[in-house]
């Protein structure tokens, strides 16, 4: 694949937006020495444009016949350092992907029902947040695949949820479905650093967790936070201020690092019950799984999306940028000739992050996309902002997702 064309825009009228991304694109088409013919792409549009998405991919559909969208809506989107959050806004990438080794899929085109002779190695998708059973279809979806890995989020809106798939679904899930052929790399980021040990879960009914290590959870909790056992009420502020990092028995809760594993999911404390020594979270507890308690932290959330881009940097050029290079890099330690040719392996990139994450939670607008494009280079790369961000066969809260396509 050559390098990806990219654009964005923002405007309004979704028509002006179009044309303002498609005057970037063919700008940029005609600046390559071998111009690539799009057969491949990405759509994300914040929810200013959602009610005339149909309109709107009919428009995108008819300025480049022939290729296949996917995307989804986002209370915000992204593109190379740039976040559009609150404003009408667009953004586009297209690639030259040979027909072969992609399938788009949606609940009018089911993956299983893919022609003979096509295998799924990775897969993208989108989904709609109220979709039932959700998670389990997202492991259903991994199964489907030969490396057990999809990756994407679930579309975000305050009017229409919907997602893109050669056509605009509400509820469900849609995507596309790639071959080996398709090199790619992706990393997932937490953005919450723990605040106490690992735990076990030894009492839990539905939501319910009334014991971890055999000693009532609220106490844990507590004193876990340094707050006194006995005053569960007066420490409502902090609680509140706290998450929790569930995973399985068998799994590295936590990395090197001290941050949470990429099998850890975040999930929210939603209540208390001082009678039973009990806390609420916001999934089901099954006993036997590991816990601990964590709280979202800015500087934590950086350094590890310093460490994603680093990491996929070093596994796309090696031999180009070693991995302490990339992170030199992120700290403005290495000159721009070496962060152009780390980048001559990454055609584009995908980058899909928490809600409750963007620019105010890194401390200025665009702040997160800034830290990417330094980190990863300037690459072209799109995105959104999700209600849950999908990778492995996990459904995250709290994370990023970042994915890197090769190039040729």
């Amino acid at each position: 694949m050559k390098r990806f064309l990219h654009a964005h825009a923002t405007h309004p009228d979704w028509r002006m937006a179009l044309a303002l991304a498609a005057s970037q694109l063919q700008t940029q088409q005609e600046a390559q020495e071998s111009p690539c013919t799009p057969t491949f792409g990405w759509l994300y549009l914040t929810d200013h444009y959602a009610n005339d998405a149909e309109a709107l991919l009919a428009e995108v559909r008819r300025h480049w016949p022939g290729v296949t969208f996917i995307g989804a809506v986002g209370v915000g989107i992204s593109a190379s350092g740039v976040e559009h959050f609150d404003e009408p806004a667009l953004a586009l990438m297209l690639c030259d992907l040979s027909p072969d080794h992609f399938r788009v899929f949606s609940g009018a085109r089911p993956l299983a029902g893919l022609a003979a002779g096509f295998e799924p190695a990775t897969a993208q998708l989108h989904a709609d947040p109220s979709t039932s059973d959700l998670a389990e279809l997202i492991a259903e979806m991994a199964e489907r695949t030969s490396s057990g890995y999809v990756f994407g989020g679930l579309a975000s809106a305050r009017n229409r949820t919907l997602h893109i798939a050669d056509g605009v679904f509400e509820g469900g899930l849609s995507g596309a479905a790639f071959t080996r052929e398709v090199a790619l790399v992706s990393r997932v980021t937490q953005g919450c650093q723990p605040v106490g040990p690992v735990r076990r879960i030894t009492g839990a009914e539905r939501n319910v967790i009334t014991t971890l290590d055999d000693e009532p959870a609220l106490d844990c909790v507590l004193r876990d936070l340094g707050m006194l056992p006995n005053e569960p009420r007066r420490a409502l502020p902090a609680l509140r201020q706290t998450l929790v990092g569930l995973s399985e028995s068998h799994a590295d809760v936590l990395e090197r690092s001290g941050q949470f594993g990429c099998d850890t999911l975040v999930r929210h404390l939603i209540g208390i019950d001082p009678q039973r020594g009990g806390i609420a979270i916001g999934d089901v507890a099954v006993p036997g799984m590991q816990l601990a308690f964590c709280q979202r932290n800015t500087e934590a959330a950086r350094r590890d999306l310093v460490r994603i881009c680093a990491e996929i940097r070093e596994e796309l050029e090696p031999e180009t940028l070693p991995l302490a290079q990339a992170l030199a890099l992120a700290r403005g330690g290495v000159d721009a000739p070496a962060a152009a040719a780390a980048c001559q392996r990454i055609a584009g990139a995908v980058y899909v992050s928490c809600a409750g994450r963007g620019g105010p939670h890194f401390g200025a607008p665009s702040a997160e996309l800034a830290i990417v494009r330094q980190a990863l280079g300037d690459v072209p790369l799109v995105g959104f902002f999700a209600a849950g961000e999908v990778a492995h066969h996990h459904l995250y809260g709290y994370t990023g997702v970042l994915t890197a396509f090769a190039a040729d």
